[in-house]
Formats: C-alpha cells, structure tokens, sequence
C-alpha cells in the first residue's frame, strides 16, 4: 500500500531590521535618516558648510568693502582685502583637497588651509582696527556712513564663522564618534512566502 506523506514548509513575514554602525532603529522621517547617514560618511561637510558661508558673507559685501576704503584710504586697506578675498578661495579648495573620497586625510593640505584661515582672519582684524582708528581720531574724524558700518560688522560675522569652523574641523574625530552612535537603522517588511511543498512517494 502506497504512501503519500505531505510536509508544509513556511517562512515567517516578520520584519527584520536593516542597520549600519549605529545600532538600533531610526524613529523620525526619511529624509533626516539620509542626511544623517550623509553626514555619518562624510563628517567634514559640517565645517565644509560653515566655510562657504563664510565666503559668501564676505563676497557678498565687497561693495562696502571697496566703499570703506575708498573713504578711508588707509595704509594697506587694499591689500588687506585683497588677501582675505583670495585666500577664502583657496582655504576651501585645500578642504576639499585635504579629505579625498575613502582615504585618509591629507594632512600638510590642512595645514595649509589652516594658515590661510589665520591670514584672513588677522587681514580682517587689521582692516577693523584701520576703520575704527579713523573714526575715533582726534583730527578730522572719517564719518560714518551706512557702508561703513555694514562694513565692519560683516568682518566680525566673518571671523567668528571661520573660527567656528575651524573648531569643528578640529573636532572632528569627536563628533565624528558621536554621529556614530546615532541609530539609523530601518525596518524592511519580507512579503515574500514559500507555498506549500508537497512530497508524495508512489509504491
């Protein structure tokens, strides 16, 4: 007499989880887990940012810029500008070059950079104290006008913006650690089913 015996075989639809380094399950919207995970693969960007907002605060004003010192037409006002144009170029073109894709930063670049960061901000500091000692000296004082003074503020945003992102670069291996431990990981539903498998022996 034959037998036909039947085994059924299933694979549970339960949802499994999907993370990176940082353990456990994101709980907020999409968009805001990919930008942290961005930010988890390339830290640098954060001061990256910072850097370039510097450089369009500062590119942004140089008609008060030329303004000022056409007025005051102190002792090295031009170049001082000049330098702090030309160096908030190329202290972004050295970050970019001083973390290349999946290698280890290239550190005299940063250097480098970080000298450049040092010369604008002592070119910015010099040109304020230009400004301030024509508009406090005892002898035919240089009034202040509108540009002046849009002028002067802006250098103070200015520095504390390259400062600022020059702390973070700094700080970097740090905060790096600590994006590192932010849970990004994400739930993957599994529709998929095994049907019945069906075995029969004929004798």
């Amino acid at each position: 007499m034959g037998k036909s015996p039947k085994e059924k075989t299933s694979k549970d639809n339960t949802p499994k989880e999907k993370s990176g380094k940082g353990n456990g399950i994101f709980k907020g919207p999409e968009f805001l887990r990919k930008f942290i995970v961005s930010l988890k693969r390339r830290p640098q960007n954060i001061p990256f940012l910072i850097y370039i907002i510097a450089f369009c605060v500062y590119s942004l004003n140089l008609t008060n810029i030329s303004h000022t010192t056409a007025r005051i037409l102190g002792k090295n006002m031009g170049l001082y500008g000049f330098i702090t144009m030309l160096f908030s170029i190329l202290l972004i073109v050295c970050f970019m070059n001083s973390f290349p894709r999946r290698k280890k930063p290239n550190y005299p670049m940063l250097i480098l950079m970080f000298i450049m960061v040092g010369a604008v901000v002592f070119c910015d500091i010099r040109y304020q104290n230009i400004v301030f000692t024509a508009l406090n000296r005892s002898e035919n004082p240089v009034k202040v006008e509108v540009y002046i003074a849009k002028a002067y503020n802006m250098l103070n945003t200015h520095e504390m913006l390259l400062i600022i992102a020059s702390v973070i670069t700094v700080l970097m291996p740090l905060y790096k650690k600590l994006l590192a431990k932010i849970p990004t990981g994400v739930v993957i539903e599994e529709n998929d089913r095994m049907g019945e498998i069906e075995l029969s022996d004929d004798q």
